[in-house]
């Protein structure tokens, strides 16, 4: 079904067909190419850090980090429920065990406060998630992190542009990832970076994103690596988009405070941004006051054209990961009751109108 609004879809308006053109008609179209080292370049300038290197995806990037830190099996990372799978996925690839903790109800973020309780002697990392561009509390986070002596990464996939006490997101950890998907802030098609200040771990990500190839003598592979590379079409498509980064983020933010505005009254609440952060806003959500609206409002929404999404759901309810019973009681509730609404650059005043106007219409009846 097509959406006369959908929940997301990326702008393309600046020099995405020039800069991919420039490829094909180069022929640098794969893994090498000046569009790669010029895009890293660039995006690690834009965000406040030394290294970044482009990957093919968010998910591998995500792997690639752990990978970079060292996770093996038999270690333990502490997770938020409350996530992309991915984010848990990756943590599995390594043979590592997840550990999941719960949210804070306001802010939806990573609860520092359970995952001092869930530290363990096999504990190597927390993973903070910067849940739909709202940053966690880095400070707390780094205090655990320096006291117990482990890594902290941050996945930062739905984050770019957003900040937490004047420092982008992703600048905090050891490392952290960002995803250039079709429906983030700004998009390579399929895409992720990992990002480091550290020059030992980058050049460990480097030679494990390239198949593990020695440096100094051709065609030898020195460890078991893997092909996580950005190739240049794609990076030349994250370069144009880079170009248009802050106009993106600033039509969102201001998407998001016409949703809260024109919102208000109704038996819902928009995901606020907390004192000291800088909301993104990659996707604006909010949360029925009962769960018994979420899906009918979903549902009627979709009648009017307009695509929506629920939140995440927890993932230690599902399947693979339900093997022993938790309960995370805020990360529940807001899966169960949270709608993702559409959040992209290209909706006008009109546009933001039309949706609210339908999500009035269904509470009034």
């Amino acid at each position: 079904m097509s959406f006369k609004y959908p929940v997301y879809q990326p702008s393309l308006n600046g020099n995405e067909k020039k800069y991919v053109l420039d490829c094909l008609d180069s022929t640098w179209i794969s893994s090498k190419g000046k569009y790669i080292s010029e895009f890293e370049n660039k995006f690690a300038a834009y965000i406040g850090i030394e290294h970044a290197l482009g990957a093919s995806n968010g998910t591998v990037a995500l792997h690639l980090a752990l990978l970079t830190l060292g996770i093996r099996p038999d270690d333990e990372v502490i997770v938020p429920t409350l996530t992309y799978i991915a984010s848990v996925n990756a943590i599995t690839y390594t043979g590592a065990k997840p550990v999941f903790v719960d949210s804070i109800a306001g802010t939806w973020q990573i609860d520092y406060n359970d995952v001092r309780k869930k530290i363990t002697p096999k504990t190597k990392a927390i993973m903070a998630v910067h849940l739909y561009g709202h940053p966690c509390d880095m400070d707390e986070l780094m205090a655990i992190c320096k006291e117990h002596g482990i890594f902290l990464i941050e996945d930062a996939a739905e984050a770019f542009g957003t900040y937490y006490k004047g420092k982008h997101a992703g600048t905090f950890g050891d490392i952290s990832i960002f995803s250039f998907f079709g429906n983030k802030t700004i998009t390579t098609g399929e895409g992720g970076m990992v990002v480091m200040n550290d020059e030992t771990l980058y050049k460990r990500a480097l030679h494990l994103r390239g198949q593990g190839l020695a440096q100094y003598r051709e065609y030898w592979h020195d460890i078991v690596g893997y092909n996580y590379r950005m190739t240049n079409i794609c990076a030349a498509i994250g370069l144009a988009q880079l170009e248009q980064a802050d106009g993106f983020i600033a039509q969102k933010k201001a998407i998001a405070a016409q949703y809260r505005e024109t919102l208000k009254g109704l038996p819902l609440q928009v995901h606020q941004e907390a004192k000291d952060c800088v909301h993104s806003y990659w996707m604006v959500s909010i949360l029925t006051n009962s769960i018994k609206d979420r899906d009918p409002l979903r549902e009627f929404l979709k009648e009017k054209g307009i695509e929506t999404r629920p939140v995440f759901y927890p993932v230690h309810t599902m399947p693979m990961y339900a093997t022993s019973y938790q309960k995370h009681a805020v990360a529940e509730d807001i899966g169960w009751r949270g709608i993702n609404l559409p959040s992209y650059p290209a909706l006008t005043t009109e546009d933001v109108d039309y949706i609210c106007n339908a999500i009035k219409a269904y509470f009034n009846g």
